[in-house]
């Protein structure tokens, strides 16, 4: 099997109209203590990932990812060279993180960027009381148009992450599902309000048509008798 320096450094050129899509899960997991600690006030332990969608090894075309914490870290700068892709950590408040996702081959492109906001609180008694984890991820799609020789052949021989079952936290398939239900109502929806203004503004025109008439027919009476 062929591998990416056998490409040479221009890695093999370019294959116009090829595009590869990649789907991906991005987010955060986070468990409440019950308390805070008294060592370092800290209230969770937490999470942030990148996986794939589908039961691949990222690690094929992925050669590491970086996500960029809070400056308060001793350390915020956390580099994960290979799957699974995540950090965990413990601490008190929600901020921002910058995921940097870098492929094998640098003529693909520099980076993907992701920008999570870390989540730890949220309602409800179970959560508070640590026995429900909080789940906060999202879907994305990494799009490769025009894909190098090398990348190309990176993206099409994947191998499976894991023989067992994989899913994730969220179903995702269930929330499309929900979400082209609520497009489609949406779209019921204005369609009837739709039909209703123009019988509305059918009416109006018919009524201010009529009232022309009456107006006319007033101002014609009018002339006769003077």
């Amino acid at each position: 099997m062929s591998g990416p320096t056998d490409y040479g450094p221009d890695s093999g050129g370019r294959v116009k109209g090829v595009c590869i899509v990649k789907p991906i899960v991005y987010g955060n997991i986070a468990r409440y203590f019950g308390k805070k600690r008294e060592e370092d006030g800290h209230t969770h332990q937490w999470t942030v990932y990148v996986k794939p969608y589908h039961n691949e090894d990222m690690s094929t075309y992925v050669k590491k990812v970086h996500f960029k914490l809070h400056e308060s870290y001793a350390d915020p700068n956390r580099i994960v060279v290979k799957p699974p892709y995540e950090v965990t950590e413990t601490g008190w408040g929600e901020f921002e993180i910058v995921i940097k996702i870098y492929f094998h081959d640098p003529n693909e492109r520099p980076t993907v960027t992701l920008y999570h906001i870390l989540k730890l609180f949220q309602s409800g008694p179970d959560v508070m009381q640590g026995r429900k984890m909080l789940v906060s991820e999202f879907y994305e799609e990494i799009v490769f148009q025009d894909p190098t020789v090398l990348m190309q052949h990176l993206l099409t021989t994947t191998r499976q992450l894991s023989h067992g079952t994989w899913k994730h936290e969220t179903d995702f398939e269930e929330k499309k599902e929900k979400t082209l239900q609520n497009i489609l109502n949406a779209k019921n929806k204005i369609r009837y309000e739709i039909g209703d203004l123009k019988e509305r503004v059918k009416l109006a025109k018919e009524t201010i048509v009529k009232f022309k008439a009456e107006i006319t027919k007033l101002q014609a009476n009018t002339g006769n008798v003077s």
